[in-house]
């Protein structure tokens, strides 16, 4: 079997290439990219694969049976057609089965909901493609909050709008777990998945974090009109309002949603003692 993966200049993306070519011995893997060039030394195959370019898509999923589609980055009105464009070339190229990376969230009332919607929609293409089909939907990934610890560290705090709510948090590398089974295991087919790990209040990332780190940080909650306008001037409006609305999600429990990790992976997710264990410094 030939299993395509979109997007592999991104995270996610590439991190699912490493997991297939170590759980899939024997399956031939193939990396898309708008930019394969960028790809880096992934040890597997590249070809150009830009969601806006449907014959070129159409040419490069050429004998590929299984299509790992990564959710892109546009906005929702545009990401839409742009996974349209994947679905249908895949099916002029006889693929068989796409496996989709989608999210979960508020449906309606936060500003990440358009995002949510979008992916929804895409959902739904997929449903109606005729093709074999597994959807997963992503919790929040914990890495971005690892990585900004230097800036928590500054501040002290962990400051958001997510108040008391539980998210389902997870790790790229888990879902690259998941995903190499539900790309290569029947049994998947006609799913859909939420995929995380245990859920944490913000209060509880902290606690965490302090224990990895030797920082003293504290949560503080803020409105979700104060946080949005933080992240717009750190990050500009586009990315700012969808993290914020993630955080709003997260306040009005979007995000505390039962996990399907265990099915899919066929194994329990990484523990946070376990996986913050192994972060400290």
């Amino acid at each position: 079997m030939t299993i395509a993966v979109t997007a592999v200049t991104g995270h996610l993306g590439a991190e699912i290439v490493r997991a297939l070519t170590e759980q899939a011995a024997g399956e031939r893997v193939v990396g898309l990219a708008r930019s394969p060039e960028k790809a880096g030394d992934l040890g597997v195959e590249l070809r150009p694969g830009d969601y806006d370019q449907p014959a070129q898509l159409e040419t490069s999923l050429a004998g590929v049976d299984t299509v790992l589609l990564v959710s892109g980055m546009a906005a929702p009105d545009l990401r839409i057609q742009q996974h349209r464009n994947v679905i249908e070339a895949a099916k002029a190229a006889g693929v068989r089965k796409i496996v989709y990376t989608s999210v979960q969230g508020a449906e309606e009332g936060t500003s990440f909901s358009p995002i949510i919607q979008s992916n929804r929609q895409t959902e739904a293409d997929l449903r109606g493609s005729g093709l074999d089909w597994v959807i997963g939907r992503n919790g929040i990934y914990i890495e971005p909050d690892v990585e900004y610890i230097d800036s928590y560290r500054e501040a002290g705090e962990i400051a958001n709008c997510a108040g008391d709510g539980r998210c389902g948090y997870t790790t790229r590398q888990e879902l690259a777990y998941a995903y190499g089974c539900m790309l290569t295991e029947a049994q998947h087919n006609g799913r859909t998945y939420n995929l995380h790990g245990a859920h944490l209040t913000q209060a509880e990332l902290a606690s965490y974090m302090n224990s990895a780190f030797g920082t003293e940080l504290v949560y503080r909650p803020m409105s979700f009109e104060d946080y949005k306008a933080d992240r717009i001037a750190e990050l500009g409006a586009f990315l700012g309002t969808i993290i914020a609305g993630i955080y709003q999600g997260i306040r009005n429990g979007a995000l505390d949603n039962p996990s399907d990790f265990a099915t899919a992976a066929g194994r329990a997710h990484q523990g946070w003692d376990d996986y913050f264990a192994s972060l400290r410094t």
